[in-house]
């Protein structure tokens, strides 16, 4: 018996037996050999399911996380739809002629744009911040 094999003894069903003998009898086969190819593969698919069962709930959190952003972000963009409606149909359109309505109009939109970069760089939201829980940064 050659080193780092170790011997067993197995009792097989007789078709399962025979099949093996069958499969044993071509050239360059053998039944050790046979045999350790199908208990590698056996053990490798345990493993992969080991690994399932180990990272498959772990999965499932991020997956359901995931979900939960998404949904977040769809209710975002859709209040944002919602109320850029209902300010374009309550304020009248500037007059063609309105140059200083213009000009107001521009600034508040560059000091819009400036505020809400404020609040991203800073990582303040302004909804924590108005129902009383603290920003991300306090956390």
């Amino acid at each position: 018996m050659s080193a780092g094999k170790v011997r067993h003894q197995l009792f097989l069903p007789k078709s399962v037996s025979d099949r093996l003998e069958a499969i044993a009898a071509r050239p360059g086969a053998s039944k050790s050999a046979i045999l350790t190819d199908a208990v590698t593969a056996w053990l490798n698919r345990r493993g992969a399911s080991e690994l399932e069962d180990r990272f498959g709930i772990r999965l499932d959190r991020l997956t359901s996380a995931i979900g939960r952003l998404e949904r977040d972000g769809h209710i975002q963009l859709e209040t944002i739809a919602l109320f850029v409606r209902y300010e374009l149909a309550i304020h009248a359109p500037l007059a063609e002629n309105d140059h200083a309505g213009r000009a107001i109009a521009a600034k508040r939109f560059e000091a819009f744009i400036a505020q809400v970069g404020r609040q991203i760089a800073a990582g303040r939201r302004t909804l924590s911040d108005q129902i009383g829980t603290p920003p991300e940064s306090d956390r």
